[in-house]
């Protein structure tokens, strides 16, 4: 009896290549499509609209059924009101990984089970390595790798995944999409926050926190400007602080929230950038199982990140004293770090607020 997928379709090249891959190996597919913001373009267009048009088309062209399904109130539950709340607080929050722990392998993955199905499929760019246990490898095309976002999935959540195209590069997604005449074949990838994608970060955010003024400090104290709000800034910024004066280019190198103070020096390399420490909280190991340590591996603090060298000096059951071996730049609170051993992604958490 053929085994049944359900494939998480967004209207892109990627998850409708990843359904056409499952039913040429003799799966029976079903195309889902999440609806997860209510929001319409300047022509009044739901966007939500245009990119369910698309999978219907897709679904269409490879022969298997097409449905949708809504989670705008969860997501908004889930995801939204966290992402607005730690902004509030002078943080930088990732609502990506929230979204795949929340949304899509929660809630998303209840909805294609109770549908029958014996697997969910989405068109993320990583693997799953099934040994002992279930492991979460890199995808096979470095620059799409989406491991980082992932690091959240646990034992019972990656038995009844599948991830169809991370063997694949991006060019060689494109090309079967293109050799079948997929419609999604040429669409260009969705970049940025899902919710805000090109649109002017602050502009999108304004009605929702308006302004709250502050000063521009540097390292002395002495005040060089003032800025309209903590959550329209994050370390290492450069753009948008309309701070002159001569010398260097200025950056964001810390956030004094209680003050509602952005400390801020010159120069891309300045020393107030690096640290070599940090604490990570809300920690979730892929396998279910912390490692023994110290324990040497490498671990990304954002995406696209090369892969840095650090041991996992102290751990407990929530939080994890991470050392690197080189100074990393703009270590961010509330972003996530993501360990790794080889290709292999162990796990990851939450990169704490108060330096160690």
């Amino acid at each position: 009896m053929k085994k049944t997928v359900v494939v998480g379709m967004s209207g892109g090249v990627d998850s409708s290549v990843a359904a056409l891959l499952l039913k040429a190996k003799g799966y029976q597919v079903m195309g889902l499509f999440m609806k997860n913001w209510e929001e319409k373009d300047e022509k009044g267009i739901c966007l939500s609209a245009s990119d369910f048009e698309d999978v219907q088309k897709v679904c269409a062209q490879i022969d298997i059924p097409c449905y949708t399904v809504n989670f705008v109130k969860e997501y908004q539950e889930s995801v939204f009101s966290y992402f607005l709340s730690e902004l509030k607080k002078g943080y930088t929050p990732n609502p990506d990984i929230l979204c795949n722990r929340e949304i899509k392998f929660k809630v998303f993955l209840d909805k294609a089970m109770s549908l029958g199905a014996d697997y969910l499929a989405t068109g993320h760019y990583c693997t799953i390595e099934e040994e002992k246990s279930f492991y979460l490898h890199k995808g096979q095309d470095p620059n799409k790798d989406q491991s980082y976002f992932l690091y959240t999935l646990s034992q019972k959540i990656l038995e009844k995944v599948l991830f169809p195209i991370g063997h694949l590069t991006k060019q060689e997604v494109r090309s079967i999409a293109l050799s079948h005449n997929l419609f999604t074949a040429k669409k260009k990838d969705s970049v940025g926050i899902c919710f805000i994608g090109k649109r002017n970060f602050k502009n999108f955010l304004l009605p929702y926190l308006g302004y709250q003024k502050g000063a521009f400090e540097n390292t002395q104290g002495q005040v060089l400007g003032y800025h309209d709000g903590l959550a329209y800034y994050t370390i290492g910024q450069r753009k948008g602080l309309k701070i002159g004066g001569a010398g260097d280019a200025w950056f964001v190198v810390a956030k004094d929230i209680k003050r509602n103070v952005i400390i801020v020096e010159q120069g891309l390399d300045h020393p107030s950038l690096y640290q070599s420490e940090l604490i990570a909280t809300d920690l979730s190991w892929v396998a279910d199982l912390s490692p023994q340590t110290p324990y040497p591996c490498s671990a990304k603090i954002r995406y696209r990140q090369k892969d840095q060298n650090c041991v996992i000096e102290k751990i407990s059951e929530t939080k994890a004293f991470v050392r690197f071996l080189e100074p990393q730049r703009a270590i961010t609170p509330r972003q996530s770090i993501v360990f790794y051993a080889g290709n292999r992604c162990l796990g990851g958490g939450m990169i704490e607020p108060e330096a160690p």
